[in-house]
């Protein structure tokens, strides 16, 4: 009895870790975890995270788009002496053979003018354009951020 208790708690555990990591390819991108975070109601904005992995020739993300928001712009995150500033970038470079993570404090989507509010277990469609590798359409997952991980940082905008 003991043994089938330990063989479905480790099932159940490996069934959480798979709903929450899902990924996506691109030719050599591959593209891991799109997620966000969720918001309130009358929030206008919202943030998107990811991971970025070209195994194939530089090449740029310029551009993404949901239909869950007016649009999805790409931002940078950075300290200045003691002032985080967050701005608007054109595109987030992807030289061949790097890993780029879109986090809070750093690279990240955001979610501009949402319809509605981003709700914990939702998903939804976004598109992803890249320079030299095309588009793709990527699965977000809404999700609350775990306990001591990135939910230190917050966007203020």
């Amino acid at each position: 009895m003991k043994l089938i208790l330990i063989i479905t708690t480790a099932a159940l555990g490996l069934a959480s870790a798979f709903a929450h990591a899902h990924s996506f390819k691109l030719g050599e991108i591959d593209i891991g975890h799109p997620h966000a975070r969720p918001t309130v109601a009358g929030q206008p904005m919202g943030g998107g995270y990811l991971m970025l992995d070209n195994k194939g020739r530089d090449d740029k993300l310029v551009s993404a788009s949901a239909a869950i928001s007016a649009s999805v712009e790409l931002h940078s995150m950075s300290m200045e002496g003691d002032v985080m500033r967050m701005r608007q970038v054109d595109t987030i470079a992807l030289p061949t053979g790097t890993k780029v993570e879109l986090k809070p404090g750093g690279y990240h989507l955001m979610f501009v003018g949402l319809k509605a509010p981003l709700k914990a277990g939702d998903k939804f469609p976004m598109k992803l354009k890249f320079e030299k590798a095309g588009e793709v359409e990527v699965t977000v997952n809404v999700e609350v951020p775990k306990a001591g991980g990135d939910a230190t940082v917050e966007h203020k905008h």
